[in-house]
């Protein structure tokens, strides 16, 4: 009788296991995900602290500081979704998200001109200006359905967009339903639900977001 020693042959038909993201590609998602995270944060508290200025009336400088931070989250999110080609690979896809770039670039510049000039801000130009920042949320929320359609983005981040960016969908008619107060607290609690969250999951689970190795 003989006994063999010899180790079993390697399989060469097993398919092999995805390689784990490295720390380089995802420190851009954690950082994009904290900075959309904080940006929507602040300007949920500074929102609901803010529920009982009148109309007409002068918002705090520290709200309009919250709005802008919430901007810049917004251009880091963006950011996030151009690297990981979130809506898709084609040129019509990452163009969109260079727009949506664009506008929020210009609702940011409407955005410190009502903080350090409020006094213009009924100027035909800076009115105009102005409605970057309702066209920017609309073009937020077009890109968050096209992520769930697209199916780059996996679990909770694939579908998390569409629920964040439902905020200009929601806050419409609620400005038209609610009083000012309570619109204030709908929009403090829609940002935290939905943008804070958003944020948080791409800080904590990056690899949602980057392609499988």
């Amino acid at each position: 009788m003989s006994i063999n020693t010899s180790p079993p042959s390697a399989r060469t038909d097993a398919r092999p296991l995805p390689a784990a993201p490295t720390a380089g590609a995802t420190l851009p998602v954690r950082l994009g995900g904290a900075a959309m995270a904080a940006g929507a944060a602040a300007w949920a508290i500074g929102s609901m602290l803010t529920y009982d200025v009148a109309t007409g009336e002068e918002y705090p400088l520290a709200y309009k500081a919250s709005s802008l931070l919430f901007q810049l989250g917004l251009v880091a999110l963006v950011s996030v979704q151009l690297r990981t080609r979130a809506t898709g690979t084609g040129r019509l896809a990452r163009g969109f998200l260079h727009a949506e770039h664009v506008m929020l670039g210009l609702a940011i510049v409407s955005s410190i001109q009502w903080m350090v000039a409020p006094e213009v801000s009924e100027d035909p130009f800076w009115l105009a200006l102005d409605a970057f920042w309702p066209l920017s949320m609309l073009g937020m929320a077009a890109i968050g359905i096209r992520i769930a359609i697209a199916g780059r983005w996996r679990g909770a981040a694939r579908v998390w967009p569409a629920i964040a960016e439902t905020w200009v969908l929601v806050m419409f008619p609620a400005m038209a339903l609610v009083s000012d107060e309570a619109t204030s607290f709908v929009s403090g609690g829609h940002l935290l639900l939905g943008y804070t969250t958003l944020g948080l999951i791409l800080a904590a689970r990056p690899h949602l977001v980057l392609p499988r190795g």
